[in-house]
């Protein structure tokens, strides 16, 4: 699959979806975002991102030879299990999953601090079910595995089914294993509290209720085996809830009973400030807090990088001259592991996209696009002298064919790259409060227009009809007068005192005076059957309103009617519009939206 192509394809039909509905009758508003979208900025450049190559810790079945797993954990944990192939192939494990391993079968508390990808799940898993397997399974819960997210627990259940229902057991697994998260029918939870599994996948919200529900004392009762207790995604424990996932872990260590619950976390990056070392004491400090429990600074596991390349300085001339002649030969990629690997393009991808330095540590680089200025095509175009579009077209062929190539020793890609692609749902119109042809308009979220902080910027809404442009704005008193402040579209209460609504301001469509004319433009629900204004609907009539620059209100010059700005300039129509749009092209039968 080319996943480049399938990012044009999303980005057009986006834009198709975008552009559909968009209907702006300000002419200078409509080039704006027009312009806007022509520069992709609801879609940014992609950033891209190589999986790096992880040092080896070893296969499943030297740790069971050397007696650190239990020897029933070799046919459970391999490679490429399947309907047709139960067995599957040896398994390789990462050195950091082989840390966490360790970790484990000492009893240390420990948090596994690495990225996407790094297979941070067998870290846990390997050591919970070599646990069941030694101490007997069916005695009770040994695992608890707590994730922030239901669609986590269901992943790690679809890991678990490959693993514990294939293999030369048939269909009773060593390990039981079950997911009670909210999901399941009252059959499969009747199941859980009649006889509950080894390894319990849940949520912290459930955990909660297991702890307090009185239908579920069953199962705290099994509790007092317990031996793991794993919080998945541990950076998502933040303030408030993080306090209240703390205080839910000690009820649960007195709710068990259990001697010796051993806990571990899991996370991307939790702090990044510091060296290595203080990063891994600022999160044992924070583990720590979240446990109850002491995690010291060693037992905070990070990943143990390498190059699938040879190392080289990129800058170097002789190898700037192999790279320039490489890239303009446009020859295909390598399709073999040591050819692919030894090409300069791939030494080259991996030193800007997948690695740096940081403490005299192999860390991921990141993220970087590979379009617009500063990004890896036009690097290379720099470091070589070629076009553009010949450097652009050699990474892309060249990552591509890299997560064919496999390393003959692990079984992964060389380039397993990801390609992140961010879409906004659309930016807002923001202007100030004057003639159309006048205001200043921007896409950007602030205050002020540049250099006058007399110039209110305020957000605009558009009809969906006629397109006729709105000032989405609450009215506010204060100390110093009544004045005009944005609001979301969709709030309608704001703070306490605001009065939402909407400014309708237009050149060639102002607002009528003659009762005949203001009635037409009125929702037709807004009137009874004998075509007069329903009582309720009194106070929601549009008033004239003089709004000055700094988006303050002139009520008394908006009571005499005058009809001219404060500064002296003819004053457009200003109205402040509830519901609905009162352009004739639209006849009040639909709202800003």
């Amino acid at each position: 699959m080319d996943v480049f192509k399938l990012r044009n394809d999303l980005i057009e039909r986006y834009r198709d979806y975008a552009t559909s509905f968009m209907r702006i009758r300000d002419q200078r508003i409509y080039e704006r975002v027009t312009e806007a979208l022509t520069e992709g900025r609801l879609w940014p450049d992609p950033q891209i991102g190589l999986n790096p190559a992880f040092h080896a810790g070893g296969t499943i079945d030297q740790l069971v030879a050397d007696g650190l797993l239990h020897p029933d954990v070799a046919p459970v944990f391999r490679k490429d299990k399947a309907k047709s192939d139960a067995v599957g192939r040896p398994m390789t494990l990462h050195q950091h999953q082989l840390d966490a391993i360790r970790a484990a079968r000492d009893g240390h508390d420990h948090v596994l601090t690495t990225g996407t990808g790094s297979g941070k799940s067998l870290s846990y898993m390997v050591p919970i079910v070599d646990h069941v397997l030694r101490t007997r399974s069916g005695s009770g819960v040994k695992a608890l595995v707590v994730y922030p997210m239901n669609a986590l627990a269901n992943s790690q259940l679809e890991e678990l089914d490959k693993f514990l229902k294939r293999g030369p057991w048939g269909h009773r697994p060593p390990v039981t294993y079950a997911r009670y998260t909210g999901q399941e029918d009252d059959e499969a939870r009747q199941r859980i509290l009649t006889n509950p599994p080894d390894i319990v996948l849940t949520n912290y919200v459930m955990l909660e209720l297991i702890l307090t529900r009185y239908r579920d004392r069953r199962l705290v009762r099994h509790l007092d085996q317990l031996r793991f207790l794993v919080l998945d995604e541990l950076h998502t424990y933040r303030g408030r809830q993080g306090a209240d996932v703390a205080l839910l872990v000690r009820r649960l260590r007195e709710a068990s009973g259990s001697p010796h619950l051993l806990c571990v976390g899991t996370s991307a990056t939790l702090s990044t400030e510091g060296s290595h070392e203080d990063r891994q004491a600022k999160v044992a400090e924070v583990a720590s807090l979240l446990f109850g429990a002491t995690v010291r600074p060693s037992e905070v596991i990070s990943e143990t990088l390498e190059r699938a390349t040879p190392e080289g300085d990129i800058t170097d001339p002789v190898f700037v001259s192999r790279l320039t002649a490489r890239v303009a030969s446009g020859a295909p990629p390598p399709a073999s592991f040591a050819e692919f690997v030894d090409d300069p393009l791939s030494v080259w991808i991996e030193a800007l996209f997948g690695l740096r330095f940081d403490d005299e540590r192999l860390v991921r680089a990141t993220p970087l696009a590979l379009d617009g200025t500063g990004a890896g095509a036009e690097q290379l175009a720099e470091a070589t002298k070629l076009d553009l579009a010949t450097c652009r077209d050699a990474v892309e062929r060249q990552l591509l064919a890299g997560y064919d190539v496999l390393n003959p020793t692990t079984g992964f890609p060389v380039f397993a790259f990801r390609l992140h692609q961010f879409l906004s749902r659309g930016d807002t119109v923001y202007a100030s409060p004057e003639a159309p042809k006048h205001r200043y308009l921007t896409l950007n979220r602030q205050r002020f227009s540049p250099g006058d902080r007399g110039k209110v910027l305020l957000p605009l809404a558009f009809c969906r009809a006629c397109g006729q442009d709105y000032y989405v704005v609450s009215r506010r008193p204060s100390g110093d007068g009544t004045g005009l402040v944005p609001r979301d579209l969709g709030d309608q209460t704001g703070e306490q005192g605001d009065v939402p609504g909407f400014i309708y301001l237009s050149d060639d469509q102002p607002w009528p005076d003659d009762e005949a004319t203001v009635f037409a433009r009125l929702p037709e629900e807004w009137s009874d059957d004998a075509g007069k204004l329903r009582p309720n609907r009194r106070d929601q009539l549009p008033r004239r309103q003089v709004v000055r620059p700094d988006g303050t209100l002139d009520l008394a010059a908006a009571a005499r009617q005058a009809p001219r700005w404060a500064g002296g300039r003819r004053r457009p129509s200003a109205s402040a519009w509830p519901a609905g749009c009162p352009t004739p092209a639209a006849s009040g039968a639909t709202s800003p939206g």
